[in-house]
């Protein structure tokens, strides 16, 4: 941490090279291993800036997956303004865990970004948390969960945050809706469907209409549910996209609709630059 805080004061050394992060940070210590956060910082970024920041979970069904799948985007963003991360949370090919520990490391992901804000030069209150896939949902759980949090972790640290983006997330972990068997002992407090409340942010979703994976009653009803509390949420559907469309076919549609959407959270200005 010590060596973390030496480069962010003294020194920012921007990368050549294509969707690499400018650093790598270690959040969090498990049982499991380290855990980092990848951080792509805007150009001239200096740390008693305060600039919105963007947390994204990559997908993975929480068996398996890696940060890299977001670095596209978070360069994309950083060159809008935003401190961008992709974070590493546990997954059962290499950790050997469960959903309850991804999101367990998703909200312990959030506090650190607020606790570490002044050394990040980020706004803590303009924390926008996204992710695809199972990597929506536990970007959706640090919304709409009350429990899983790591045992000793300063909870008094809101793991809410102020706008969600999320891209064919799973929010429905109810008996025949998918990953189902993973959580059937503990479904209804893990799923997000079933823990909305007046506390989640203005929200963006993404979801092909072709995926295989997540029913399209899934985003509407839970679109629906913000909506009739009086919460912003938007819900865009791609015709004739699968599961994973926004890494692929419409990344540069999703990313500019991301783009428009937080440019009307007041988070970013000017014009998109894909």
């Amino acid at each position: 941490m010590k060596t973390f805080l030496i480069v962010i004061l003294c020194v920012i050394n921007y990368s050549l090279i294509a969707n690499t992060p400018d650093l790598s940070v270690p959040y969090k210590l498990t049982k499991q291993g380290e855990l980092k956060l990848h951080i792509f910082l805007p150009k001239d970024h200096r740390v008693n800036d305060t600039k919105p920041v963007i947390l994204l979970f990559f997908a993975g069904g929480w068996v398996g997956g890696e940060p890299k799948q977001f670095f596209r985007q978070c360069k994309y963003l950083s060159s809008r303004g935003i401190v961008a991360i992709s974070g590493e949370y546990r997954i059962k090919k290499k950790h050997g865990t469960s959903p309850k520990e991804c999101v367990m490391d998703a909200k312990s992901a959030v506090r650190w970004v607020r606790i570490n804000a002044k050394k990040l030069g980020v706004d803590p209150g303009q924390l926008i948390v996204g992710g695809g896939s199972a990597g929506g949902h536990i970007a959706a759980a640090t919304a709409t969960l009350a429990g899983f949090n790591e045992a000793g972790e300063d909870i008094s640290v809101s793991c809410i945050p102020n706008a969600l983006v999320l891209f064919n997330p799973v929010f429905d972990n109810g008996p025949g809706c998918f990953g189902h068997n993973n959580v059937k002992d503990y479904w209804q407090e893990i799923s997000p469907k079933h823990n909305i409340s007046t506390v989640v942010p203005p929200t963006i979703i993404f979801q092909g209409s072709e995926d295989h994976l997540i029913d399209l009653a899934s985003p509407r009803d839970f679109r629906s549910q913000l909506i009739a509390l009086g919460i912003r949420c938007e819900l865009l559907i791609y015709e004739g996209q699968g599961h994973g469309f926004f890494n692929g076919a419409k990344y540069r549609e999703t990313m500019l609709e991301t783009d428009r959407f937080l440019s009307s959270l007041g988070y970013i200005s000017g014009n998109a630059t894909l």
